[in-house]
Formats: structure tokens, C-alpha cells, sequence
């Protein structure tokens, strides 16, 4: 324990005493930047829209769902999750500044904004493209972004943490997954429900800047004609007398000559744009399967179901089988690797349901008690029967009973009560009975074949 301690004294470090001179210690640490250089830029008009919000919404719940490097069964069946670099980058550390999850939420957050994302391992054990046969193992993950298309290659720009900025490189399309929206043509095609909306959110937003400038936008029909340079000066004064008046109102009112007439340019669209906005998100929510109650928080167990099944588990499906057509060789595939997403079951049953799901599991032999308790975040029972697919509720086979029945015994107090003794009697004498008869014909049947036998003699 002194060793330890002493050991402890001698390489313990302090990121504020010990790094006294950063320059010192990392003469070469790269640019520095004001803002996180690796997070996307959206090239959507998102600032005061609704656009953000449901981007956000999709990419956090599918992001939410483990999606894990897994071998299976003979048939097929999920059986172990593999410990391999992969599974690391999925679950744990995607790269350098990523957790699996961020990196997952990129992925999607990029995805919809651009339509077709690649994602990009930046770091492996071997070369990828040297041609030679085999698996590669995964170290890091990159979301990029594409830039051009070629038959077998994609350009892309990607984030690289060595030199810290964005660089465009080209790769050979098997070595990286892309993946294309599937809501493509409700989102990211030139005409679609998305861009339209966004294109009405933007006008909407030009309106409201112009309406709050204060600015009216006037136009002043004097009752004489302006072709001279005297009445022109005459009608700058006339201009600037109206803006004194409203400058000085309290109320900004002002007054104008009765041969005068006014026209206001920027006109106030009534409902009208409102009314288009409205038809436009409802035509977009229908069409994504998402509600406003989904968004707030208060939706029930049927609309996020229906919100789970038709947008996200389309988009974790493009996004798995991406990755085992990209990241799972032939050989990894004859070797029953798999990748596959597992979404928590109980996430949205409420709490007075778990209990009798919980019952109804075990009593089918579908899952353990601990494999319940460790989805509704319990800790796992010492009990061995807790980790067994076992009905409690029927009496299981022993080693000294291996038919399963209930042990004889004359004693009073028994296991058997006595119900049980005259229903075994019954049946004992039953079948009795039955073989009784059945010896009966048998020596019947063995009389007539004697006698046809002497008869031939």
C-alpha cells in the first residue's frame, strides 16, 4: 500500500499545474477554432422554422436505438454480440470526438438535411483497397459529406482530426456505406412538402423583418404632375413634411391633403400565407407520420408506434443495411455476422402495464425475471431461478423425479392429498380393465388359429 501510495505521488498530474506552458509541452497542435469544426452546417433554411425541431426529433429517436455488430444462430436468430472494433464504434467511441450515439445523430441530422450521406471508417487495420480477401476491422467512423459521383468512386468531404479541418478525398464506393434518405422525395426533392414549406417559412420571415422595421412603404399621388425640377423639389418637401409628422406622432398618425392619394405597397397578407404554412406542415406531418403531440412530448402509445414504424425504423434500415453490405465481407456473412438494431419493447408501455407483460413473459418462457427486471432498470436477483425460462406456476421435473409426477407416499401429510389418491386409483384400475380385455382377444385370437391348424391336419 506505501509502494502504491509513493507510485501514485511520484506520476499523479494536474491539468492545471502540470500544463503551465501549453506550448512547451504541444509545440504542434494544430488551428484553432471559435466553434466545433466537425459539426455539420445545414444547408436548409432552419433558423426560426419548424424544420429544425422535426430534424431534431427524428435524429435523436433513431439514434436511441442500438444498432450492434452480432453473430447468429443456425437459424438465423440473434445469439451473442461480437467484441469487435465495429461494435465499439456503434456503442461506445465512433472517433475521436463522437460517441456512438453522436455520431448516429449526425449521420441522421445530415442525412435529411442533404438526402445521401456516406459514412466513412477513417481508420482501419489494413489497407481496404489492397484487393486482398478478408474482414477489415473498423477503428473510427466519419459522417461525410458527398461532392461528386464517378462509376465506381465518390468524392467526399470529410472531417480529419489530425489536421483538424475539413478535406476532400475520393474512394472506391465498396469501402464506404452510403446511404440515401428514404423520405427523399417528401424531404429532399426540389419540389417536395419539405421545400416548399421552407420556402413559404423564408417568405413569412421577410414579411415579419419588413413589418418590424417600422418602415410603411408608401406611395403619394400628388395632385400635379412632377416634370420639372421645381416641383420635384416641391414634392421632396411634401415627402419629408408626411415622415416629420410620423416621426413626431405618439401614435403615428399623420395628415395629407384631400387631392392626395395613398397606396400602401406592403399590403398585409391577411391569412393567406398563414393559411398555406398550416397546410403545408399538416401535409408534412401526415406525410412523415409525425404530430405536433410527438414533438411536445404528449403523444400516446398508438401515435408513436405508428411514428416508429413509418419514419424511424425505415431510416435505421437503410442505415444497417448499409452497413452490412459495406462492412460485412462474404466470408464475415458465411460466418453468421450480422448487424442488427434492437429498440427497447417497453420504452412506450406505461408503468401499470409492465407488470402484467412482465407476468405474461414468464409465464410463456419468453423472457427471465432478470432479463424484465434489467429492462425496467432493476437490479438482477441472486436467485438462480431469476436467469431460468421457467413457468412457475408448473411443477418442474428434478433429478430425483425426472417424469415430473408428484412422489407416492402413504404417510398423512403427504405431497399427494387425497383427492390425488382416489383419481390414481381410478385410473389404475382402468387400465386394468383395459388390459384384461385386451388379453381376452389376444387368446381368442390365439384358440381359432389352433383350430385351424388341427382342421388341416
Amino acid at each position: 500500500m506505501e509502494f502504491a501510495f509513493g507510485s501514485r505521488l511520484k506520476h499523479a498530474w494536474n491539468a492545471f499545474t502540470s500544463n503551465k506552458d501549453p506550448t512547451r509541452a504541444y509545440m504542434n497542435i494544430g488551428s484553432g477554432y471559435g466553434y466545433r469544426p466537425d459539426r455539420p452546417r445545414f444547408s436548409m433554411g432552419n433558423e426560426r422554422s419548424i424544420v429544425t425541431s422535426v430534424f431534431n426529433r427524428i435524429a435523436l429517436d433513431v439514434a436511441a436505438i442500438d444498432i450492434k455488430h452480432v453473430r447468429l444462430d443456425k437459424n438465423g436468430r440473434f445469439q451473442e454480440t461480437i467484441n469487435s472494433p465495429l461494435n465499439n464504434c456503434l456503442s461506445l467511441e465512433a472517433n475521436l470526438d463522437q460517441t456512438g450515439r453522436a455520431f448516429i445523430q449526425d449521420a441522421v441530422m445530415s442525412l435529411l438535411d442533404e438526402g445521401c450521406i456516406a459514412l466513412v471508417p477513417t481508420d482501419t487495420d489494413d489497407d481496404p483497397e489492397d484487393g486482398l480477401p478478408g474482414s477489415v476491422d473498423i477503428d473510427s467512423l466519419r459522417v461525410a459529406k458527398i461532392l461528386e459521383w464517378y462509376p465506381a468512386h465518390v468524392r467526399l468531404r470529410v472531417y480529419n482530426e489530425q489536421t483538424g479541418e475539413k478535406e476532400d478525398i475520393t474512394l472506391p464506393k465498396r469501402f464506404v456505406c452510403i446511404i440515401e434518405n428514404p423520405l427523399y422525395a417528401v424531404i429532399n426533392e426540389p419540389n417536395s412538402t419539405m421545400k416548399r414549406l421552407i420556402r413559404k417559412l423564408s417568405l413569412l420571415d421577410v414579411t415579419d423583418e419588413q413589418t418590424a422595421s417600422g418602415k410603411l412603404d408608401l406611395i403619394i399621388q400628388l395632385p400635379y404632375v412632377i416634370k420639372t425640377e421645381a416641383r420635384r423639389v416641391q414634392a421632396e418637401n411634401r415627402r419629408k413634411d408626411i415622415e416629420r409628422q410620423l416621426a413626431g406622432s405618439k401614435y403615428g398618425i399623420a395628415y395629407t391633403d384631400g387631392t392626395e392619394h395613398i397606396t400602401q405597397l406592403n399590403r398585409s397578407l391577411e391569412n393567406n400565407l398563414m393559411k398555406q404554412i398550416e397546410y403545408l406542415t399538416s401535409l408534412l406531418f401526415s406525410q412523415l407520420g409525425i404530430t405536433q403531440s410527438i414533438l411536445d412530448g404528449t403523444a400516446d402509445e398508438k401515435t408513436m408506434l405508428n411514428y416508429y414504424s413509418r419514419t424511424i425504423e425505415p431510416i435505421v434500415s437503410a442505415i444497417v443495411d448499409e452497413m452490412k453490405r459495406k462492412f460485412l465481407t462474404k466470408t464475415a456473412r458465411s460466418q453468421k455476422q450480422d448487424i442488427m438494431y434492437f429498440r427497447d419493447p417497453f420504452k412506450l408501455v406505461p408503468v401499470d402495464s409492465i407488470a402484467e407483460i412482465a407476468d405474461k413473459f414468464t409465464r410463456n418462457e419468453i423472457m427471465t425475471s432478470n432479463e424484465i427486471r434489467q429492462v425496467i432498470g432493476m437490479r438482477p436477483s441472486s436467485d438462480p431461478k431469476a436467469d431460468t425460462l421457467v413457468n412457475s406456476n408448473i411443477s418442474q421435473p428434478n433429478e430425483s423425479n425426472p417424469t415430473g409426477q408428484s412422489p407416492q407416499t402413504d404417510e398423512p401429510g403427504g405431497e399427494d392429498s387425497e383427492e390425488d389418491s382416489i383419481v390414481n386409483d381410478l385410473l389404475n384400475s382402468l387400465e386394468d380393465e383395459i388390459n384384461s380385455i385386451i388379453d381376452g382377444y389376444m387368446s381368442e385370437d390365439d384358440d381359432e388359429g389352433e383350430e385351424v391348424v388341427d382342421d388341416d391336419g
